[in-house]
């Protein structure tokens, strides 16, 4: 039987008990060790993913080389839809953060399931609007907002998704490294580092190692606005 968590994707919204259970079965599984490479971007697939524990991250390489990481991605999110509805080349690549587990749905059985059960769809087209919302926020964030103002809205939305409330605060495990943390958020490790020991000399959080604790929420994020 499927773990609860995977009931959470955008896929599985609307379907009753026994769809679900249905739809479930009709996915495999795959397992993937830390820093595994899942798809490059550039690969030809036409499968969708949803995650059922672990992180994903997705991101896309420039013409200089570096890399931009677009979105890490936890328990119950999905992702590879856009191959599923249009097969070609992906778009991201998608490397495992931390040891993975997903669920994967094939093209074919996808499309039978949309016949069958148009809630599926609806699901989806949810999973699609979102993804582009993120996308128009990520671009007005480069353009409207600093970086100190960029590294506390990506800290409000990884704990939104990986915290975990402690008495002195949100421990957030991002399991990121200082330079995909920069990344995330579109600028130098340099700049990012400087922007989070502020944050803590104003106590406002409390740096671990890929982690990080938010003791102040609130003033981290009115800095997010």
């Amino acid at each position: 039987m499927d773990p609860e968590v995977l009931k959470q994707a955008p896929l599985f919204r609307g379907l009753d008990r026994e769809a679900t259970s249905a739809l479930a079965h009709t996915m495999s599984t795959i397992r993937l060790s830390r820093g595994a490479v899942l798809f490059h971007e550039g690969d030809s697939g036409n499968q969708l993913f949803v995650v059922v524990s672990g992180k994903i991250k997705l991101g896309r390489t420039g013409s200089t080389g570096r890399e931009n990481l677009l979105e890490v991605l936890g328990p119950g999110q999905m992702f590879g839809e856009l191959s599923v509805f249009d097969p070609g080349p992906r778009s991201t690549t998608a490397t495992a953060v931390t040891a993975t587990e997903l669920r994967c749905l094939e093209h074919e059985d996808l499309v039978t399931w949309l016949k069958d059960y148009p809630q599926v769809a609806q699901g989806i087209m949810a999973q699609l609007a979102r993804r582009l919302r993120h996308a128009n926020d990520s671009v007005s964030d480069l353009v409207f907002s600093d970086v100190p103002g960029r590294v506390a809205k990506a800290l409000v939305d990884l704990s939104g998704r990986f915290g975990e409330q402690r008495p002195e605060g949100t421990l957030v495990h991002h399991d990121l490294t200082q330079e995909e943390l920069a990344q995330l958020v579109g600028a130098s490790r340099e700049t990012v580092n400087k922007a989070l020991a502020d944050f803590a000399a104003r106590g406002w959080i409390r740096l671990e190692p890929r982690s990080v604790t938010i003791l102040d929420m609130e003033r981290v994020s009115r800095r997010a606005r």
